[in-house]
């Protein structure tokens, strides 16, 4: 049976090399890097070896790199310990964040700490900037929180004109980059961020780490006590497994990162193409490259029958896509995404994501499938 996969903005294959990594740390080196002696000293190396890769990768200090267990961790990190440790009392989101960013505030909001603005968005997902300005010269001082790609929709934010207004109105920037990071270059002595996370998983690399960028002008107290590691940032254990794995992941994404931009932007730009071809198909968010995450695709289709059984006849297909943000793959919960730009809730919506791994064929056999589909449900 033909098997697909296209729910890479929910997760990806291990690439091959960051599994032949770990595996080689796995088996030689098991030294707790707290400790002083010849085995601690070995993987306390690995580790900062990899936080020096990540670093020189992102044009920063390692001294700004955090290893955590992954991107919900880092979010919650930034904003809870951003808002309490610099007593701000305003926060500015959209509706449109991943739950890890509007739960967290909406959570802060409840317990007192802060007032919480959204900016608004257009039916496209794009953040409307002048709204923005707006929100901060009407409140002394906020933390804005807004991601470089939606995660559901693909949508990018022009996270550097957000960073100069940010900078204009003294406030401090949390940007969620876990669908961009390893897929975009991001320069770090340039771009005028506060915070930025990664999770590896989105990037070919493992599940369960991931890292918080702290910008050095910044200081925060830690989110989880119980230890001195990451510099007295984050108690427990260091996964180091994980994190040798991660910096490998993006050691790859880097060196390869035209080649596969330009290969998985083939096959967006080819399905888009092809679903065209069918009656009533129209897409949420951004499609145009250049105001678009390449890796993400979502696709309205119109109503029909049993509408709710698209992802179901989908699997059955053998193809592996997503009715919105992962997280809430599964359930029956609207997509709050999609609720958010005022999305038709009649039309089914399904999420293609690919990967370096994606190839053109499946692209084909998957379009089929989809007229298929639609045919016999219209």
């Amino acid at each position: 049976m033909t098997r697909v996969y296209l729910d890479n903005a929910a997760t990806t294959p291990l690439d091959p090399e960051v599994m032949k990594q770990m595996v080689q740390v796995m088996e030689s080196q098991y030294g707790n890097p707290s400790s002083i002696h010849a085995h601690g000293r070995e993987a306390r190396s690995l580790v900062e070896k990899a936080r020096k890769t990540i670093a020189n990768l992102l044009h920063t200090s390692p001294a700004e790199i955090f290893f955590t267990s992954g991107g919900t961790e880092a979010d919650n990190t930034a904003i809870r310990c951003g808002i309490i440790d610099h007593g701000l009392k305003h926060a500015i989101t959209s509706r449109l964040e991943h739950h890890a960013v509007v739960h967290t505030l909406e959570a802060m909001e409840k317990a007192g700490y802060i007032k919480l603005s959204f900016v608004e968005v257009d039916n496209k997902g794009n953040v409307n900037y002048d709204h923005l300005e707006q929100l901060l010269q009407q409140n002394e001082r906020s933390l804005v929180s807004l991601m470089h790609a939606n995660n559901e929709i693909g949508t990018l934010t022009d996270i550097e004109r957000v960073g100069e207004l940010c900078e204009a109105y003294n406030a401090l920037f949390h940007c969620d980059t876990v669908q961009t990071v390893g897929h975009y270059a991001h320069d770090l002595s340039k771009l005028k961020l506060h915070f930025m996370v990664c999770a590896g998983h989105k990037l070919h690399g493992p599940k369960g780490v991931g890292f918080l960028h702290i910008n050095h002008r910044v200081k925060i107290n830690p989110m989880i006590y119980g230890g001195s590691q990451e510099r007295n940032m984050r108690g427990g254990t260091e996964n180091i497994y994980g994190i040798v794995g991660l910096a490998k992941a993006i050691e790859i994404a880097y060196a390869e990162m035209p080649q596969h931009q330009a290969h998985i932007q083939g096959l967006k730009t080819h399905m888009i193409n092809e679903l065209r071809q069918i009656p009533g198909v129209q897409f949420n968010g951004e499609i145009a490259p250049e105001k678009s995450l390449y890796t993400v695709l979502n696709v309205s289709f119109p109503e029909m029958d049993m509408s709710d059984m698209l992802l179901f006849n989908l699997d059955i297909a053998g193809i592996s896509a997503s009715g919105g943000s992962a997280c809430s793959s599964g359930t029956n919960i609207g997509s709050h995404v999609l609720t958010g730009i005022g999305a038709n809730p009649d039309r089914p919506a399904v999420r293609f994501s690919f990967s370096k791994y994606n190839t053109r064929e499946e692209v084909d056999y998957t379009v089929a499938k989809i007229r298929d589909i639609v045919m016999v449900n219209a």
